[in-house]
């Protein structure tokens, strides 16, 4: 089941490079069917608030697939591991997608040591999932794998959670070349 999901998504990710542009279905007439039946995404995915990584977009998904959790960095707290728990166990969703981007902001200012404020608890997170690592590129994978497996975690931690059937992947997208890479 979830392989035929990834497979929509990678499917989406090409027909979004080939068009340049989001070939999902927004029409009014998906938008009264999803306001008056609710919403039934197949995915959810976690990924950084920057205003550059649009997931709709880039997996040319339309309203009503995706279920969009964003934090810079892609981390994860409790609000978001309870974001993913409803998604889960209410709307039925059966794939996670953590999902990394290049150039990513937060990953610089953790590599770089220059957050102050509330932008610390993001970056001091990104510090404990990339460890020593220098490279941005190398360290963002690591945090797209840290936020994985502190999902992983959090299921077998909460057994009350509904986590059967779900399968959690992470990925990274180049904003310069629209390609999403599968970790």
């Amino acid at each position: 089941m979830t392989d035929k999901i990834v497979d929509r998504l990678i499917e989406g990710n090409r027909s979004y490079l080939a068009a340049g542009k989001n070939p999902g279905d927004y029409s009014d007439a998906l938008r009264r069917r999803t306001a008056e039946s609710g919403q039934q995404p197949h995915s959810i995915v976690i990924c950084c608030s920057d205003s550059r990584v649009v997931p709709e977009t880039i997996f040319g998904a339309g309203l009503g697939e995706l279920f969009v959790i964003r934090i810079a960095g892609n981390v994860l707290d409790s609000h978001q591991l309870g974001s993913i728990e409803y998604a889960a166990a209410h709307l039925g969703c059966k794939l996670i997608l953590v999902l990394g981007h290049s150039r990513c902001g937060a990953v610089g200012a953790a590599l770089s040591g220059h957050s102050e404020g509330y932008i610390r608890y993001i970056t001091d997170e990104i510090l404990r999932a990339v460890g020593g690592e220098t490279d941005p590129d190398k360290a963002c994978r690591l945090n797209v794998l840290h936020a994985v497996e502190t999902i992983r975690q959090a299921f077998r931690e909460h057994p009350e959670i509904p986590s059967a059937g779900l399968d959690i992947r992470g990925a990274v997208y180049d904003i310069e070349s629209g390609r999403v890479d599968w970790l």
